[in-house]
């Protein structure tokens, strides 16, 4: 009886054992499947997260393709301000080559009202030159070095867009192939969605004096004058053109500078600015107005400003003086 006993406890603990290890092989199996599900769960995911990033930047390409402009369009004669001519058939061209490698502020003249440059500054490094120009405005969103038409049948490889500087305000650095020469810049309008004509020319005359190589400017050094008297040819261009000044001025040499008279045809100039200085008149009451300018320099275009009272206001006039070498005599006694 006892041994029967036994053998029914024994057989009992087996069965225990045996569900035991079954719901264990159970539970594994559930938790494999659940793994499994879990994983697969994740891998949709991933690959359904993948999809929406890529729909979202097809989108972004869409929007930004649909943003940009149709840079086709030439804006005809008619619907551009008045042009200026401002290129002199006498402008010799002056090459990077002529200048020292520098930082330099240059003066701009544009074809344009509607293309005002406030600020540029001359770049020269191994014979290349580049500008940087603020503008006045920030109706263009690019610039073309070449006609508006070209402009239309070129890549956007070819365009110069604009920078922001820390006063907010729009600037374009451009190639420039030489001073004193029209250059054809084509200006894209944000607004009108077409391509601009403009003309601009860098000025050498706006460049200090010490820019210059050697041998670009004749100097009192080259010509070897002495100190003394001497009448020299002097000719004046800019302004309407009516304005003129005797020739030739009287100039005197002394102690390594020269100061020429320059007598104006009209009594109306009040002041004259040439380089950095403000220079005052010198004439009597009644007279034309005359003044000492320094000459730093002949067979060369000097900047200069004259300040002219002869309208209801006041207003400055820029003009370019030349000074002839070949003409210079000994003043008469």
């Amino acid at each position: 009886m006892k041994k029967t006993r036994v053998t029914v406890w024994a057989a009992i603990l087996a069965a225990g054992m045996m569900t035991a290890l079954c719901s264990a092989q159970d539970a594994e199996t559930t938790a494999e499947a659940a793994v499994a599900e879990a994983a697969e769960k994740a891998e949709d995911s991933a690959e359904a997260a993948a999809k929406a990033e890529d729909a979202a930047e097809a989108a972004a390409e869409a929007e930004t393709a649909e943003a940009k402009p149709d840079t086709a369009a030439v804006a005809g004669a008619d619907e551009m301000a008045p042009v200026e001519d401002v290129v002199d058939e006498d402008m010799v061209p002056i090459y990077g080559t002529d200048i020292k490698d520098g930082v330099y502020p240059v003066a701009v003249d544009s074809s344009s009202s509607m293309f005002k440059i406030t600020d540029c500054e001359l770049t020269v490094k191994d014979g290349e030159m580049t500008a940087k120009m603020t503008m006045g405005g920030k109706g263009y969103l690019y610039l073309y070095m070449g006609t508006g038409l070209e402009a239309a049948a070129s890549s956007e490889t070819g365009f110069i867009e604009f920078e922001e500087n820390e006063d907010g305000e729009h600037t374009f650095t451009v190639p420039v192939e030489a001073l004193d020469m029209g250059i054809d810049c084509a200006a894209f309008s944000k607004k009108k969605e077409q391509w601009y004509d403009r003309t601009l020319v860098f000025r050498s005359d706006s460049l200090p004096q010490d820019a210059f190589a050697a041998g670009m400017i004749t100097t009192l050094e080259d010509l070897g004058l002495e100190d003394g008297s001497y009448q020299v040819e002097v000719a004046v261009e800019g302004g309407s053109g009516k304005a003129t000044v005797e020739s030739p001025a009287q100039m005197t040499v002394a102690d390594g500078k020269a100061v020429a008279t320059l007598i104006w045809s009209s009594p109306y100039y009040d002041y004259m600015i040439v380089g950095e200085e403000k220079l005052e008149p010198v004439n009597g009451e009644g007279e034309n107005s005359t003044f000492e300018v320094p000459v730093e320099g002949f067979d060369w275009n000097i900047a200069a400003v004259a300040d002219t009272i002869a309208m209801s206001t006041p207003h400055e006039i820029e003009y370019t003086l030349i000074f002839d070498s070949s003409s210079i005599q000994k003043a008469e006694q």
